[in-house]
């Protein structure tokens, strides 16, 4: 079991459920916190954690039937699997749970969402990654995939230990800060300070005969990071949106390489926990030596698994224990995790197919399929861009894979739309295949009949 299956046998087990302090002595005892911890955490009295800690380890030696103490809980619970009647429990719960608490899949997915399904051992990589001084992690997955998500909870780990969380999106830059690094760099310094709480006090720290990346270093050093008695996590969200502006990224980066490497020998930089998050690969020429994308963690996100996929299911209240319809939905969409969610989302939810799966996925690559609104998006993506689409119009009717230009193919990866191993591109899943099929085709035709009324 996962610490995550614990907490719903015992939610679904007691009639009074589960108290937040039960479930934050559960988890942390998971993670192998002492009591001391605990409740220092929990701001509650350790005698009185150790009490309600003994009342769980007896609820569980009893599912287990066999003794659980707080030194052999994990061990014992990983390796111990749910019974049938357990299974039935966790399943009923979760429909009751699901009638009255269903959520739409946008956007990342809230920490309270009983909705999320942990990527082990990902999760606790990166939660260990960050607790170390000067720790640089990058995160790479198409959209859609689960980013946000996990940048949410990388965030909520990070202020529960006390840090000072700043996070960035390149997208919310104007046109005009990418006019020049130096405009860049004042913008970035700028942000920083304000997600702070800090005054800006640039033209302090600027000066233009050094230069505006030595000049951003002496701010971060001399003023961010010395003003902060304790370490900083700085997110930098879709950083693939810097490689349209190849002059800044080809310095920014480097930069964020050099502070990384600073903090090997200057206890300042110790406390810059950077997190990079992009989706698809480096498209600046950069040295190797220069990159930050293959120095510190690195994290990619896969599509879920079969067992991903039935802990999600079973989280909606459906009983796919025999695997045939999820991997049935899988023949279909993956393991992406936004398509999974869609559909299971229309499979229980007021006014949907009423469980009727099949239907689902005969209607999926249509018009009138749930997937049609968000399959647009990527539609008028590829009007805009004749060159992506003829690309994508090569993989998707190709019986094995495809060799493309690396830009093309970077791009199409990025979207989620293909599989890039090395240069081999296929198409991400069969509902893409079908729907861009007849998509393609029709916008084909058209161009033809187009081309032979000219001549």
């Amino acid at each position: 079991m996962t610490i995550d299956e614990v907490v719903l046998l015992l939610k679904a087990s007691q009639a009074t459920g589960l108290t937040t302090l039960q479930e934050i002595i559960l988890r942390s005892s998971w993670e192998g916190e002492t009591y001391t911890n605990i409740a220092c955490k929990a701001d509650y009295d350790e005698e009185g954690v150790r009490k309600i800690a003994a009342h769980l380890w007896q609820l569980l030696s009893a599912f287990c039937k066999e003794p659980i103490n707080q030194l052999n809980f994990r061990q014992t619970l990983e390796n111990h699997r749910l019974s049938k009647a357990h299974q039935q429990l966790v399943k009923e719960f979760n429909k009751a749970a699901t009638a009255i608490s269903l959520e739409f899949p946008s956007g990342a997915v809230s920490l309270n969402s009983r909705f999320y399904i942990p990527r082990p051992p990902i999760e606790e990589l990166a939660y260990a990654e960050m607790a170390k001084p000067g720790s640089l992690i990058c995160i790479k997955a198409p959209k859609k995939m689960g980013k946000s998500s996990l940048i949410l909870r990388l965030l909520a780990r990070a202020k529960n230990q006390g840090f000072r969380t700043v996070t960035l999106d390149f997208q919310q830059a104007d046109k005009a800060v990418f006019t020049s690094l130096n405009k860049f760099l004042r913008w970035f310094c700028a942000n920083v300070s304000r997600e702070l709480q800090l005054e800006a006090k640039l033209n302090d720290y600027w000066d233009e005969d050094m230069g505006s990346k030595l000049s951003c270093s002496i701010y971060f050093q001399q003023y961010l990071l010395s003003a902060l008695e304790s370490p900083l996590v700085l997110v930098m969200d879709e950083v693939d949106w810097l490689f349209e502006h190849q002059g800044i990224a080809g310095e920014l980066l480097p930069l964020v390489r050099l502070w990384y490497e600073q903090a090997k020998g200057v206890e300042v930089w110790q406390k810059l926990r950077l997190v990079l998050v992009y989706s698809t690969e480096i498209i600046v020429p950069i040295k190797l030596t220069q990159s930050p994308f293959n120095i510190g963690l690195s994290i990619k996100l896969s599509p879920f698994t079969r067992e991903q996929v039935l802990d999600l299911a079973l989280r909606h209240g459906l009983d796919w224990t025999d695997g045939k319809d999820a991997e049935s939905l899988m023949a279909m969409v993956g393991g992406y995790p936004y398509l999974v969610r869609l559909a299971l989302y229309h499979l229980v939810g007021k006014g949907g197919l009423e469980g009727d799966l099949e239907q689902l996925l005969q209607q999926a690559p249509t018009e009138a399929g749930i997937y049609h609104e968000y399959l647009r998006q990527f539609v008028l993506v590829l009007q805009d861009e004749p060159e992506l689409q003829n690309a994508f119009y090569e993989v998707i009717n190709a019986t094995n894979y495809v060799q493309l230009e690396p830009a093309l193919a970077d791009k199409l990866q990025s979207m989620g739309l293909i599989n890039l191993e090395g240069d081999r591109s296929t198409v991400a899943c069969e509902l893409y295949r079908l729907y861009f099929r007849q998509y393609l085709k029709i916008s084909e035709i058209l161009n033809n009949n187009c081309v032979e009324q000219f001549f």
